[in-house]
C-alpha cells in the first residue's frame, strides 16, 4: 500500500513537473532551475521531498548533482492504482464494443 504522504507529495504541482522532466532523461539541479524557471533553493526543496517519498534518486559526481526517477516509490504507487485500471480497462472495452455495434450499424 502507498502511503498517504506519497500522494501528498505527488498532489503538489512543481514537484510532479519535476518528475515529468526526469521521465526522459536524468538531470542535473541546475537543468530543472531553468526549465522550472524557479530558484534554486526551491527546486533543491522539492527534490528533497521527492527523494525522502523514494520518487527520485540522486548521483552525485564532484559538484555536480544529477537526479532521475526511482521505479521504488512508483512501482508503489502503480501498484495501488492497478485495481482501478482494472475498472478503467473494463469501461474502455464496453466503450471499444459499443462503438464497433455502431460501426456495423452504419
Amino acid at each position: 500500500m502507498v502511503d498517504r504522504d506519497v500522494f501528498t507529495v505527488i498532489g503538489e504541482p512543481t514537484r510532479r513537473r519535476i518528475l515529468d522532466l526526469l521521465r526522459s532523461r536524468e538531470c542535473l539541479v541546475g537543468e530543472l532551475v531553468d526549465a522550472l524557471g524557479i530558484s534554486q533553493p526551491n527546486v533543491s526543496k522539492h527534490l528533497r521531498v521527492l527523494d525522502e517519498a523514494a520518487l527520485v534518486r540522486v548521483r552525485v559526481d564532484g559538484p555536480r548533482r544529477y537526479y532521475t526517477l526511482d521505479d521504488h516509490g512508483l512501482r508503489d504507487l502503480d501498484a495501488w492504482l492497478a485495481p482501478f485500471r482494472e475498472i478503467w480497462a473494463d469501461r474502455l472495452d464496453a466503450l471499444e464494443r459499443h462503438l464497433d455495434e455502431t460501426d456495423k450499424e452504419d
